[in-house]
């Protein structure tokens, strides 16, 4: 760790860290209001408020967004005549999935074995807290340089969009010279990394109808029009035989021309078992930063447990289909709906519908920001030169963002490095990333500063 005096005053407030982010992760917020209590999305928020009054922060406000959810806004004064810098985090998170699969309580954050476990300890709870450790520490070492706006989203794994509509209606509110999103990651753990590229995203949900209820499959399967069935052809469809998506008219045969991704270290990263094959062609990052990518994410079916000698009347399921940057959200869902319907055997009937859509990012890193990021990186992480990755995962905000303020630089940092297995089981944070790259964005904004 470097000598530098921000990282020794970022070191001694990493036990405060470690609390708040256990305080910050103990809270349900899953910005699905079907399954988790609004009043821990809430909570979550009003946490964040008050840690931002607390820190000297003006105008702290609960921001009432169209999709029903808060997000938390605040604005700290510096010197006349500064620069303005918007940090970005999202409080809400993905639900915990098999809460038996986690090795310890998902909300309770529990060290092991040198990492804390909890979700959304890296996705992106713990991006909060960065933001406040490098504020805290300029504050201790001379005072912050710039105007910082912070917002902290509400419900960014939804992908529903409420904060980038708010933005659209108030467009003064985040508007800034430089935006860092503190939702990527490192390359991986010590690595220090700027994600470049961001795929776009769209959620499609399918169903499919067939008979006017559900019949015994002695008396009417081999003839009677199985829905389930008709759903599985259709969703087989969007893959060729090594696996690869095709979607008609959607071209997927983009290369990657930077920062390379070794196959067996995948292999490692994704848990893949033994003699499983990798998906796809080109690339390892050809496949997940640079093409599109669909996935099942979600079947409505009879279980197995309970399933009764029935040929279904209805099947239906959630459909996501990442797209890489050149690629238009809104055409690449049309397409994917045409797919489906073009697609769908036996004239069932069949019907969908789009729930969620973000479209794809690229930053501009030739910009005065990206080289004082790269000074402060390669103090926070003595010896070790900034790198350029792409992030197969989607942050519709950014493109928001990046139409409403074009004369921004936008930069994407974080804690969600591979080991951090975020949206699935166990979840961490590596407690080193988080000081480290704190001090990253501390001398980034004085470095910013004074550029």
């Amino acid at each position: 760790m470097s000598s530098h005096p921000v990282a020794g005053t970022v070191a001694s407030l990493m036990p405060r860290a470690k609390e708040e982010l256990a305080e910050l992760v103990a809270f349900r917020s899953v910005a699905d209001f079907d399954q988790f209590p609004r009043s821990e999305s809430e909570g979550a928020a009003r946490w964040i408020a008050d840690a931002l009054t607390a820190e000297g922060f003006e105008d702290v406000a609960l921001l009432d967004t169209p999709d029903g959810t808060q997000s938390v806004y605040g604005y700290l004064p510096g010197p006349a005549g500064a620069r303005t810098v918007l940090l970005y985090a999202h409080y809400d998170v993905q639900p915990p999935l098999d809460e038996a699969g986690w090795t310890t309580p998902p909300f309770e954050l529990t060290e092991r074995d040198g990492r804390w476990y909890g979700r959304g300890a890296a996705d992106c709870k713990g991006g909060v807290i960065m933001h406040l450790l490098a504020l805290r520490a300029l504050k201790a070492n001379g005072g912050v340089p710039v105007h910082v706006k912070v917002i902290a989203e509400g419900s960014e794994e939804m992908g529903t969009g409420g904060l980038e509509r708010y933005a659209e209606e108030h467009p003064e509110l985040l508007e800034a010279d430089t935006i860092v999103i503190g939702d990527a990651g490192n390359f991986r753990v010590g690595l220090p990394t700027v994600t470049s590229t961001l795929r776009g995203m769209t959620l499609v949900r399918v169903s499919v109808d067939t008979l006017a209820g559900n019949l015994h499959s002695g008396q009417f399967g081999g003839a009677a029009p199985d829905a389930l069935g008709a759903l599985i052809r259709a969703l087989d469809s969007l893959r060729a035989e090594d696996g690869s998506t095709t979607v008609d008219g959607l071209t997927s045969d983009a290369s990657w021309d930077g920062l390379q991704y070794d196959e067996e270290q995948f292999r490692r990263d994704a848990k893949v078992l033994d003699g499983v094959e990798l998906i796809g062609s080109g690339t390892v990052a050809d496949r997940i930063w640079a093409r599109p990518a669909v996935t099942v994410l979600g079947i409505d079916c009879p279980p197995v447990v309970g399933a009764t000698p029935s040929v279904q009347a209805s099947a239906r399921a959630l459909v996501s289909l990442r797209v890489p940057p050149g690629v238009d959200a809104a055409e690449a869902t049309k397409l994917l709906q045409a797919h489906l319907e073009a697609h769908t055997p036996w004239g069932a009937r069949v019907s969908t519908e789009q729930i969620g859509q973000g479209q794809a990012f690229r930053a501009d890193t030739t910009s005065p920001a990206y080289q004082a990021m790269a000074d402060a990186m390669a103090v926070a992480y003595p010896g070790q030169e900034m790198q350029y990755a792409g992030q197969g995962g989607s942050i519709p905000l950014c493109n928001t963002l990046a139409a409403l303020y074009p004369q921004a630089e936008i930069l994407l940092i974080g804690l969600s490095e591979p080991e951090a297995q975020i949206h699935a089981v166990n979840e961490s944070v590596a407690p080193e990333e988080l000081e480290r790259l704190s001090v990253a964005e501390a001398l980034f904004l004085r470095n910013y500063a004074a550029s």
